[in-house]
Formats: C-alpha cells, structure tokens, sequence
C-alpha cells in the first residue's frame, strides 16, 4: 500500500508513475487526497470535542466537591449535549477511515523509472539469455506425452480424487520431484537463507499484508467457514513472519527460504498453454523473500536475479531474463524480473520465476520496519522470487533432455536423484 505523505508530497509524479503502468483511474488519487482532508478535518474536530468533554467532566466534579450542583447539573447537559455531536463525529470518522483505507488498497505500487513503457507481455524488455537451445531427434515428444510414457505422474486419477488440474505424482515423477525440492533448499540455504516450514492456509490479516487481498481474490482457495485462504505461494506466510515488528538494523538483511504446494483457482481449460504442468491448480515451488534496508533494495534485487539465474545454468536449461513492462507487472510490484526457460518439444518460451522488489508497499500493509541510526521507526523493502516453480521446470528437463534411450538429466540432479538419467 501507498503511503498517503508520499502521495500529497508527490501528487504530480504519482499520476505518471500510475499511468505509466496504465493504471486505468488516475482519479482515484484526487479522491484519496480528498478523503484524506475530510478525514484529517473530522479527526480533529473529534480529538477537541472529546477534550473538551473530559474536561468539563472533571469540572462538574470539581464543582459537586464544592457544592455547587446547580452549575454542575448545567455543565452535565453541556457534556450531554458535547457527548451526542462526539458520537456522530465517530461515527463520521470511522466511514471516512474505511472509505480512505478501501480507496488506498485500490492503488497499485509505482513502478520503478527502469520499468519499460508497454502494455502486454510482448513488449516486455529481453535483458539476456543464457543457456544453449537443444536440437532433439526426430521422435521427440513434449512433455505430456513424455510423461505417460515413463509413467510419472497420473493426471487421470488426480482429476478423479480431487479434479482437473491436480496432478498425481508417482514412483520416479514424484522422486524427481523431491530430488529438485531438495537441490532448490539445498541451493538457497547454503547462499545464506534460513529455511522455513510455514503453514499451508493464511487468514485475511495475512493475505492483505503482501498484497494478495483484494487484488487477486478470485484466484484464491477460500475456506469460508474458517475465513482462511490456501496460500498461492509461499511469499504470503513467510513475509507475514515478520508482520508489526521492529527489526534491529544489524540484524539486515533478513533472508528465507521455504518450500511449499501452492494453490491457485485461475488454471484456464484449453488449448497447448494449459496442457499438461504448463498450468496447474496445485504445484510446488521453493521461495526466497528478503527484507532489506530501502537504500540497499536494488542491489540485493540484482543479486536474487544472479542468483535465479546460476541455479538455472545449473539445471543447463536455456533460459532469458525479461525487464516487465509497465502493463504486464504484478499489482504489489515496483520492478519484476521474469526469467523465461525455452521448451524446445513445445518450441516456446515458458514462465519459471519472477524476481520482484516491492519497495515499501508490502511492509507498510504489514508494518514491517527497522530503526535507523538516529533512532527513527522506518519501513524495511521487501523482495521475492521463484527459486524454482516445479511445475515448467519438470516440463522443460523432460523435453529438452530427451534421447532415445531416456532422459538424460542435468549433472546437479545427479545426487538427488541418485542416478544420471531416467531410463525407458
């Protein structure tokens, strides 16, 4: 969320950093100054009544220790009468305060002035690729095809026990599962983050805090009964860790990891861009969030895309980097990094991370903040990315490592799957 200072401090640059995302109502912001006025107006028109209530009150009982009840009968009907406008003033100032905060959630967060002009994924910016595209023989199959023939995941009897779009991993799939869970923790942690475990649901609280409330609540598992959320990815409980705390400067910057199954409703129902894993309901994926020092946020941006990109050349899968544009990036989002892994059965360019500083505007949901040197209260800058998401991952090691006689996998994986290929 915003901050409304940064918003009445810099009216003009926030419109332009809006429309340069192609923010469709650019007047929102007037009226979020205006509710912020009427707002600032009635909360003191309120705090002087309520003043002046307290202190006629302690008059009147100044004035019956005296004796002089005719006098302080005249001041109760004035506390009385005091006592009426301060509830209707009450009254006023909690709609205007839902009124202004359900306005303020409304506001995406302002891309950074890296962020390239465009509307749609096409005009998103290639900073580089890596990685060398495979040619395949002649009897390639992509990866769903694959899949049956080595018989690794069940995408039949997971639609039967849950439904379409939650597949059922076995024997070798589900042990290449694993074996990538394990590299990716096993990657991170020894780069310096702590691992955590966190739990699979989050309530509304949480869910507000890094951003997936009220932007994408259609595409959230909801438990109404409970009012608890099934978690999209990881990012939301293990950013939440640190919600309404103080963190001690020396202690920056904080660093996690976490692996967890991530739900998501928006899977679609047709064609090649949903065959398969290229888009599931359920899936796994390996996180890292850090929460670092504002003046340090860009930097340590860099080096989580660094470090995103190695495991990549690790895995030896031909990748790209794109800079998103300003119409493509993420609601919560100042600057994304999408890296892009090539499946060369599909012939096609598929989404496995994304890399995102989101400057101020999750730790303010949260009240995630630090003092600094002089002893002031500030808002630390929080980032995350995808390290890795499972699902394409698996897709793109099938297709792209295919021969005839099995699918050779990449050297790091050889440990943890504890052989070199997967065999017919």
């Amino acid at each position: 969320m915003l901050q409304v200072n940064y918003i009445r401090q810099h009216t003009a640059l926030v419109k332009e950093r809006l429309a340069h995302r192609n923010f469709g109502k650019i007047e929102l912001v007037d009226s979020i100054l205006q509710t912020d006025e009427a707002l600032r107006k009635i909360r003191t028109v309120t705090e002087n009544v309520q003043a002046l209530v307290n202190s006629l009150s302690k008059e009147v009982g100044m004035l019956m220790a005296k004796g002089e009840k005719e006098t302080a009968e005249q001041k109760k009907q004035e506390v009385a009468t005091l006592k009426l406008e301060l509830s209707a003033n009450t009254t006023e100032l909690h709609s205007l305060e839902k009124l202004f905060t359900d306005q303020l959630l409304q506001l995406p967060n302002l891309p950074h002035s890296s962020v390239p002009h465009g509307k749609t994924p096409e005009e998103n910016e290639v900073v580089r690729e890596g990685g060398t595209k495979p040619g395949l023989y002649a009897g390639a199959l992509p990866h769903w095809d694959l899949i049956k023939q080595y018989d690794l995941i069940d995408f039949e009897t997971g639609a039967k026990i849950t439904g379409s779009g939650f597949p059922l991993y076995k024997a070798r799939g589900a042990k290449l599962q694993r074996s990538l869970i394990q590299y990716f923790l096993d990657y991170n942690t020894e780069a310096g983050y702590t691992e955590f475990l966190p739990p699979l649901m989050v309530n509304e609280h949480t869910a507000y805090g890094t951003g997936q409330l009220p932007d994408k609540e259609g595409q959230m598992y909801h438990i109404t009964e409970d009012k608890l959320y099934l978690i999209p990815t990881a990012e939301v409980p293990v950013t939440n860790i640190y919600s309404n705390e103080i963190v001690k400067e020396t202690a920056l910057p904080i660093k996690m990891t976490a692996y967890t199954p991530c739900f998501r409703r928006e899977a679609g129902s047709f064609g090649s861009e949903v065959r398969g894993l290229n888009r599931v309901h359920q899936f796994d994926k390996v996180e890292i969030i850090q929460l670092v020092h504002p003046g340090k946020s860009y930097a340590v941006l860099e080096e989580m895309v660094n470090h995103v990109e190695r495991l990549l050349q690790f895995l030896e899968l031909p990748y790209r980097v794109l800079r998103l544009c300003g119409g493509d990036m993420g609601f919560t989002s100042a600057l994304t990094y999408d890296f892009e892994m090539y499946s060369a059965a599909q012939q096609k360019w598929l989404e496995v991370s994304s890399v995102s500083n989101f400057e101020t505007f999750q730790t303010n949901r949260m009240k995630i903040r630090y003092k600094d040197e002089s002893g002031k209260t500030q808002l630390l800058h929080s980032l995350n990315g995808s390290s890795l998401a499972l699902p394409r991952i698996v897709a793109a090691l099938l297709e792209n490592n295919q021969q005839e006689d099995g699918i050779h996998l990449p050297k790091a994986l050889h440990h943890y799957y504890g052989a070199a290929m997967i065999q017919r």
